[in-house]
């Protein structure tokens, strides 16, 4: 926002949109399968950790979506924990309910990804230690997985 920058988010807790709004940002509730946006709204998209979420049946609904708000060409930024192609509840939670995630393996992000448009960059890096390490805290074999997709353009 500093740099000029349009943002609209969205979040499913009302909580977290009350503080962002608190902060003088645009955040909805919404779901990720559900954008509250018209087709071609946006001329890129941002998403960082949080498609890792989302269950391997519902991943292509939300990609869809965020296809459909993005206008033809445009690129849509995504960070992900990679993992071994395993859905899991936290073992590391506390409390309930323990926070999920869908930890895929580059290949399969590069596939799920791909069906939606051009993957145009692919990199990972390792995992952080201490403050900086993802979820699992340095007991999962992971790195992080980051991508642009770009949106197809129309025929």
């Amino acid at each position: 926002m500093r740099a000029g920058l349009h943002y609209s988010g969205v979040d499913l807790s009302g909580e977290s949109v009350r503080l962002a709004r608190g902060k003088g940002l645009d955040v909805s509730v919404a779901s990720g399968r559900n954008l509250p946006f018209p087709d071609g709204s946006f001329s890129a998209g941002w998403t960082m950790s949080t498609l890792l979420h989302v269950p391997n049946s519902r991943i292509h609904d939300v990609v869809s979506e965020l296809v459909r708000v993005c206008a033809p060409g445009a690129p849509i930024a995504v960070g992900l924990w990679s993992g071994n192609d395993e859905e899991v509840l936290n073992p590391e939670d506390l409390e309930e309910p323990r926070r999920f995630f869908s930890r895929r393996s580059d290949d399969a992000v590069r596939r799920i990804f791909g069906r939606h448009g051009e993957v145009a960059h692919f990199e990972t890096w390792p995992e952080g230690t201490g403050a900086e390490s993802g979820p699992g805290r340095g007991q999962w074999t992971q790195h992080y997985q980051f991508l642009v997709l770009r949106t197809p353009e129309p025929n």
